[in-house]
């Protein structure tokens, strides 16, 4: 009987033996696990900043900050060039609209770990121009140059949509969700714009233009 007790006994410490090294294993490998994805994670945050896409990323934003940099100053012009108040009062209301554009994509470049910066844009600086000459080819106080006015500054806006609407979508892609909702402002707000503008050519400025000899 002593011996089956002793035996009984040495069954039982053989099988908490066995538990307890099952469960250290079970939780040594569950802690590698996460450790490995933890430190997959920390690649991918890593090596965020090297991928293709990131870059382009990047550059598109960098592109647009300058962009809207030097449509503040176009629209300054047009604004003096315009014979209508209510164009003057919209290209003044853009303007200000557009220096808190150049505000946010500051939020946007901190959101995704980047310094702001401009890179030159030559399809704004080619829209710009031809604004220029816009003013340049029509007479002083028509309604003639606000129509081309209006188409010009559309020009502008058609660009930022463009722009604005692929970041959008880039910025969903890469779980930027912070720059994604920053930019969707921006979009919707220059759709507004660019509907204003429709507006007030087919209100009147339009018809009126029509009119002159």
């Amino acid at each position: 009987m002593p011996t089956k007790s002793a035996n009984t006994a040495t069954t039982g410490i053989g099988t908490n033996s066995t538990q307890d090294t099952s469960t250290t294993d079970a939780q040594n490998k569950t802690e590698k696990d996460e450790t490995l994805k933890m430190g997959n994670a920390n690649v991918e945050k890593s090596e965020m900043k090297n991928a293709p896409l990131h870059k382009f990323f990047v550059d598109a934003l960098k592109d647009i900050y300058y962009a809207e940099d030097a449509i503040v100053k176009a629209l300054e012009n047009m604004q003096e060039a315009a014979t209508t108040e209510e164009l003057k009062d919209a290209f003044e209301d853009h303007q200000l609209q557009t220096k808190k554009h150049i505000s946010r994509l500051e939020k946007v470049f901190k959101s995704i770990g980047e310094t702001p910066e401009k890179k030159k844009c030559d399809a704004i600086e080619g829209i710009i121009k031809e604004g220029q000459e816009v003013i340049k080819s029509t007479e002083e106080g028509t309604m003639t140059r606000d129509a081309a006015l209006i188409i010009a500054a559309q020009k502008v806006e058609h660009y930022e949509i463009a722009t604005y609407g692929g970041l959008v979508q880039l910025a969903i892609t890469m779980g930027h969700d912070k720059a994604a909702d920053l930019l969707e402002r921006t979009l919707e707000e220059e759709e507004d714009t660019d509907y204003n503008l429709t507006e007030i050519a087919e209100t009147y400025i339009n018809f009126e233009a029509e009119q002159e000899d």
